[in-house]
């Protein structure tokens, strides 16, 4: 705009926005933090002051290039390069050439005081209620607009700075959280000068992952130096593949003819020749999914829990197939793993087990609870059974006549699992509740119980071992040793990077296998110390979660068996010498 300030024919170049067109709005980098692009007036002022000096560029710098860290906050008037506002000082009447020398003197003045800018009203900018001030040949509505707008521009970039300024804080405290765990994941000893702090659940979570990223790194140069020795530790045998839905439970016979019983979410279990793996027997009993299957100690007798409520006892007869040759699937148990889809499950041409005997009806079904029956297990001397419901009981039945003997209350959530001690009348209960529960009907007239707290989610299983040991394994990716003599606290704690299904202990070597909802398996020592992972890659090994776990220490072909939701069972030949030895 013309004004008699400016020389003649002169207009002020337009200004250039400081906000990035191409930018998103609201974005949270500190590095996109500007300044609103308050618009100064071009041309001049009159006043009765002194000349004010021009503030800075909206960058922050100096004219050479140097940032200056008292660049003008936000909120205050910005000058861009070429807009130069121009104050005039009071001049007396006179002539024209006058007049010009005056005009000139100004504006060498103006251009002087930007280039030093020295003035402290510089750095700070100029406050609104001046800018409000100023002539304009906008009209009032218009400015008041741009001026309303301009301001919610403000609000806005203030709290993105402030709340950028939190993020900041709060990254920091995790850094230092992180770092005071790292030292106590260490065992170092901390300075007196240190500061002791308790790391989060999210941040052990976090400092385990990058152990297990560590060692996963490393793990090809340490398997090399032992593929001499493991190369026939961990060998997969035999795939059981048959089932419609997803496998929930594993479990091998302990009377001749040795079989393996799987129970399915497709309402059915059935019995397999180990050595074949042809289908010899289907029950389908239940009208809901079968949760577990437990064999006789003595009789060929199976019992199932199902979601349709009950447990079912029933007989079975078998006659085991001429053995086949085994193909050489020999594969080093080490940590390279091909990864492979979550879809990539066994094909099942036709029903495996159509061909197979069927059996309907079951011996005894055993009937109390209100809820789905999650698991079943038989007590020592097969005159009883417990059976686990989610509507938070255990239940004691007499077998002969599938009389209720004690209903087992105090758990606060639904029940997961429940196993029998091998040759005591104990019996173990695991739940939602984080906790489980030690029954003892040893003495017919106190049955004693006995809580155990330790695991931060739900307890997936819990196991005896020979001897006074309890193994327990939860969502919460730990598996605990207990001795029930001091049950304050575990005597061994494992920790892994997934959650733990349900476990199962060789009671022998005394060798646990995990399953894992990450499709892998993992075998430790009752101290802790890990001994294998069982392979896994696109040809071979489970595809989804592992649910199930079971031992066969006797067996000379398989002697270790696990099923999962990709509808199969899987048995392996574990070399349990040479893995011990390899400790």
């Amino acid at each position: 705009m013309a004004s008699a300030g400016s020389g003649a024919g002169e207009s002020p170049p337009p200004p250039r926005s400081s906000i990035n067109s191409s930018a998103p709005t609201g974005s949270r980098a500190a590095g996109s933090l500007r300044r609103s692009p308050h618009r100064a007036a071009a041309g001049t002022r009159r006043s009765g002051r002194p000349p004010a000096a021009a503030p800075t560029r909206a960058d922050g710098r100096e004219p050479g290039g140097v940032k200056d860290p008292r660049a003008s906050p936000p909120h205050l008037l910005q000058e861009r390069p070429g807009n130069h506002l121009l104050e005039v000082m009071p001049t007396e009447s006179g002539s024209c050439s006058t007049a010009r020398q005056a005009k000139q003197k100004r504006k060498s003045h103006s251009l002087s005081i930007r280039r030093t800018n020295s003035s402290e009203q510089e750095r700070t900018g100029l406050p609104r209620e001046m800018l409000e001030g100023q002539d304009s040949k906008l009209p009032s509505s218009v400015r008041s607009t741009l001026l309303e707008l301009f301001g919610q521009i403000e609000r806005e970039f203030e709290n993105l700075y402030i709340e950028n300024l939190e993020l900041r804080r709060e990254i920091e405290t995790l850094n230092e959280r992180l770092a005071a765990e790292g030292q106590a994941v260490d065992g170092a000893e901390l300075s007196k000068g240190q500061l002791k702090t308790k790391a989060s659940h999210s941040t052990s979570q976090l400092s385990q992952k990058l152990k297990t990223t560590y060692k996963a790194s490393t793990s090809k140069i340490v398997s090399s130096f032992k593929t001499t020795t493991s190369r026939a530790v961990c060998q997969l045998v035999k795939e059981y593949i048959g089932h419609r839905d997803g496998i929930w439970d594993v479990s091998v016979a302990r009377t001749q003819p040795v079989v393996l019983g799987t129970a399915s979410a497709d309402h059915t279990a059935l019995l397999w020749s180990i050595e074949t793996g042809r289908c010899l027997v289907k029950y389908s009993g239940h009208v809901g999914s079968v949760n577990s299957i437990k064999f006789h100690p003595s009789e060929q007798l199976a019992l199932t829990a199902s979601g349709d409520q009950t447990a079912h006892i029933w007989s079975y007869a078998v006659q085991l197939p001429t053995p086949q040759p085994v193909a050489d699937t020999t594969q080093v148990c080490g940590e390279d793993e091909v990864e492979c889809s979550d879809k990539d499950e066994p094909d099942v041409d036709a029903d495996v087990s159509s061909d197979c005997p069927t059996i309907r009806v079951p011996l005894t079904s055993l009937k109390s609870h209100q809820g789905v029956v999650i698991a079943a297990d038989w007590l020592v001397g097969g005159k009883q059974a417990v059976t686990a419901s989610w509507d938070r009981t255990a239940n004691l039945f007499d077998v002969e006549t599938a009389e209720l003997v004690h209903a087992l209350t105090g758990h606060d959530q639904e029940l997961t699992h429940c196993c029998t001690h091998p040759t005591q009348r104990l019996v173990v209960t695991s739940s939602r509740d984080t906790t489980f529960r030690l029954w003892d009907f040893r003495d017919p007239s106190i049955h004693s119980v006995n809580v155990f707290q330790g695991h931060t989610d739900t307890v997936t299983s819990a196991v005896f071992t020979v001897g006074d040991n309890v193994v327990s394994g939860s969502d919460d990716r730990t598996v605990k040793v207990w001795d029930l003599r001091n049950m304050r606290s575990p005597i061994a704690t494992i920790r892994t990077d997934s959650a733990i299904n349900r476990i199962n202990v060789c009671v022998g070597q005394k060798i646990i296998a995990l399953p894992h909802d990450n499709r892998q398996v993992r075998l430790f020592d009752m101290s802790g110390v890990r001994l294998a992972r069982l392979p896994r890659s696109s040809r071979q090994g489970h595809r989804r979660m592992v649910c199930c776990s079971a031992w066969s220490e006797d067996h000379p072909l398989c002697n270790l068996f696990t099923c999962g939701f990709d509808r199969q069972a899987i048995g392996w030949n574990i070399n349990i010498p040479a893995l011990l030895q390899e400790k």
